[in-house]
């Protein structure tokens, strides 16, 4: 098991990043062969680019609110929020304001 805390504890899930100024912050919870749980911070105006991903990805708004885009349509996700980018279509992240996420990717066999 690849993570970065200890297992079988409870924990603050908004706690464990922290926001910086200008940046973008992440931290991998869980790595494993079929997928991946990781943690993000994104400061004001930060953002990820239009890109695509070869599995589905479920964003997870757990502080704030984001602009998520896919497919060119925009959908605001604000917390306790979820919504799934699906697998090879494109997608990009903007913060209009600071928000925290969990990513959720489960790879296609």
């Amino acid at each position: 098991m690849n993570t970065d805390f200890d297992v079988a504890k409870t924990a603050n899930m908004a706690s464990l990043v922290d926001y910086a100024p200008d940046a973008v912050v992440s931290k991998t919870l869980i790595k494993k062969e079929t997928g991946t749980v990781s943690l993000f911070a994104f400061d004001k105006g930060q953002g990820l680019s239009e890109h695509t991903a070869p599995f589905n990805a479920m964003v997870n708004v757990i502080d704030g609110e984001a602009i998520i885009i896919i497919d060119k349509v925009k959908h605001l996700v604000k917390a306790g929020e979820f919504i799934i980018m699906p697998a090879n279509i494109t997608h990009a992240l903007d913060a209009n304001e600071r928000f925290k996420m969990i990513l959720t990717m489960i790879k296609n066999k």
